[in-house]
């Protein structure tokens, strides 16, 4: 079956890019999807490649939303923008119930780490969105998009990601929670300073959504984890799977949404977004080093740092009324760190942080 996967995914590309070529893009698009479907399949084979699979079928489901974006925007009048929200709050009350108050707690044994990774999170990334998006000559609506996705708290994506890069997990989990917490009260106030400019920003509305899509859901996770973890397995089963297929949907509607300002500005800002991503990495890292923290710590706040929660930033440009515009960015921003993520965790996978090659040389040492 993986063999088979790989053969029609490199028979559909290579069909599909012909017929491009030829000035048939617009019949090519089944032709894309059937690639991006098998392709996510193939990676299912290689071990190295199984964690690409999920961003590979959003690729797809973009690819689908891209070209057939009537069946993503509304169906007997319900418009699917409707559920953003819902979507939200059932990935946050996920994020709740893997979590507890240890996580909270966690401030008390590296107060450091956590103060320097949250505090570098939302400088670095608000600042680098601002001087992106005044530079981009990008309509301003959508400017607006790359500022809010840099305002915006961490992704629980950063915790696994920290967690394959042999980064300080307890850390990077504490970091999450705290600054998704803070979200509230910090991202409408970036927001009015950076982005008020661009789009009219009413803080105390900002708040509210905000507040509603976190701290309510979380609050509720929190409580179901706390009495009702282990009692209801199917459930803790299944939250992942929910989270996945909402954060999937919800870039699929945004890019129904939007299509029109993709097929024109699309590649600029994606190369925009990846640059605003990877100034995360490389910023956070160096901001752990400014402080001499360990090459563990500083992982950890690289990650912290470059990987936003585009779902919120998502559901915060549907409160605001401006799905399809200030939506954009977010909905790049989201698959992209996915991919960016994954490649950086497994580039410092292979090398040893200090403690480990201390750790190896004692070893060693001891043999001899």
């Amino acid at each position: 079956m993986y063999k088979a996967a790989w053969i029609v995914a490199a028979l559909s590309l290579l069909v599909a890019l012909g017929m491009a070529f030829t000035g048939h893009l617009a019949s090519a698009g089944p032709l894309f999807i059937l690639f991006f479907a098998a392709l996510a399949l193939a990676f299912r084979s290689r071990e190295a490649l199984r964690g690409f699979a999920y961003t590979i079928m959003i690729f797809a489901a973009v690819t689908t939303a891209l070209y057939y974006p009537a069946y993503f925007v509304a169906i007997g009048g319900f418009k699917f923008s409707k559920l953003i929200t819902p979507l939200i709050q059932l990935i946050m009350f996920g994020m709740g119930t893997s979590m507890s108050l240890a996580d909270f707690v966690g401030v008390v044994k590296m107060p450091r780490g956590v103060v320097i990774g949250v505090v570098s999170h939302f400088i670095i990334m608000p600042l680098v969105g601002f001087a992106i998006a005044s530079v981009s000559g990008f309509p301003p609506e959508i400017a607006a998009g790359i500022i809010l996705i840099g305002c915006s708290p961490n992704g629980m994506a950063s915790n696994v990601i920290s967690y394959l890069a042999k980064a300080n997990l307890a850390l990077s989990i504490t970091i999450t929670a705290f600054s998704t917490m803070l979200a509230p009260f910090v991202t409408p106030m970036l927001m009015k300073f950076y982005a008020g400019a661009l789009v009219d920003i009413n803080v105390l509305d900002m708040t509210w959504d905000i507040s509603r899509m976190v701290i309510l859901p979380i609050g509720a996770g929190l409580l179901f984890n706390r009495f009702l973890s282990g009692k209801a397995k199917w459930l803790d089963e299944a939250m992942p799977y929910v989270s996945m297929f909402g954060i999937g949907f919800i870039i699929v509607i945004i890019t129904a949404a939007g299509r029109d300002s993709l097929l024109t500005i699309g590649p600029a800002l994606i190369g925009l977004v990846l640059l605003h991503n990877l100034s995360g990495y490389f910023l956070g890292y160096w901001s752990g080093r400014l402080f001499r923290m360990s090459e563990r710590d500083c992982r950890t706040i690289a990650i912290e740092v470059g990987m936003q929660n585009g779902g919120l930033a998502s559901g915060i440009a549907k409160g605001m009324g401006k799905i399809a515009t200030v939506g954009l960015a977010p909905a790049v921003f989201g698959p992209l760190m996915n991919v960016t993520g994954s490649i950086l965790a497994s580039w410092w996978h292979r090398r040893p942080t200090e403690d480990e090659a201390i750790h190896r040389v004692e070893v060693d040492n001891a043999r001899v």
